[in-house]
């Protein structure tokens, strides 16, 4: 008898400890659990990016039929607009907004036309980008994507009209965000877009085409913001 009360006492005061012991592992870890998961819960997707982009093309092209025809084009400063969206820490989706201009000169051996017209540009970017997250504050990032250049406001100079076909492209991109604090940081950013549009032109009454190679630097700084 005695046995068994020793026992039954012993039982009953482990049972009181494992009760005791889960109440005390509840109190210290649902402070902490609260302030990670709210943590978590504040960081927005969203990032915004304001720069200042200087254009650079490439200058040649050719027109069907001239041997030794080539082109030139203006390069340009401009401001634009990026909208990222995160889909966890490490890739994200940038797309670029701006617009630009690009005067076209005649050179090699229709040099002779000088400025042969001008057409401007609206160059919408979608890239898909890998960031690194392990430098801290300094937050580096490679991407890749497409491009899709629309042609507008054209007209001819030395030609009597101009008409540059919309086209496709492809981005190549690397940058980087150096943060300040949670939301605000500096931004330096460099594009690579491959864009080979053909086009028509009306010179002298008579119709030609041809193709140019603009495949233009988009090299950029400016200010991110991170929602």
């Amino acid at each position: 008898m005695m046995f068994s009360n020793i026992v039954r006492a012993v039982t009953t005061a482990a049972a009181l400890v494992a009760a005791c012991t889960a109440e005390a592992v509840d109190l210290t870890t649902a402070p902490d659990a609260a302030p990670a998961a709210a943590a978590t819960a504040g960081v927005s997707p969203w990032q915004i990016r304001l720069r200042g982009l200087n254009v650079i093309t490439n200058d040649s092209g050719r027109v069907d039929g001239l041997a030794g025809s080539d082109l030139s084009f203006s390069n340009t400063v401009i401001p634009e607009l990026d909208i990222s969206y995160f889909f966890n820490e490490n890739i994200a989706a940038e797309l670029i907004l701006g617009t630009t201009y690009a005067d076209v000169y005649g050179t090699g051996s229709i040099s002779t036309l000088g400025e042969i017209g001008k057409t401007w540009l609206l160059p919408p970017t979608l890239t898909l980008q890998y960031h690194f997250t392990d430098f801290g504050t300094f937050r580096p990032y490679v991407g890749a994507g497409v491009n899709y250049t629309v042609f507008y406001n054209q007209s001819g100079k030395s030609a009597r009209s101009l008409d540059v076909k919309n086209t496709f492209g492809v981005a190549l991109q690397a940058g980087f965000d150096y943060m300040v604090d949670d939301h605000w940081g500096v931004n330096f950013d460099a594009k690579k877009i491959f864009l080979r549009p053909n086009f028509e032109a009306n010179v002298g009454g008579a119709g030609v085409s041809g193709k140019t190679k603009l495949d233009p630097w988009l090299i950029g700084a400016g200010v991110t913001y991170r929602f």
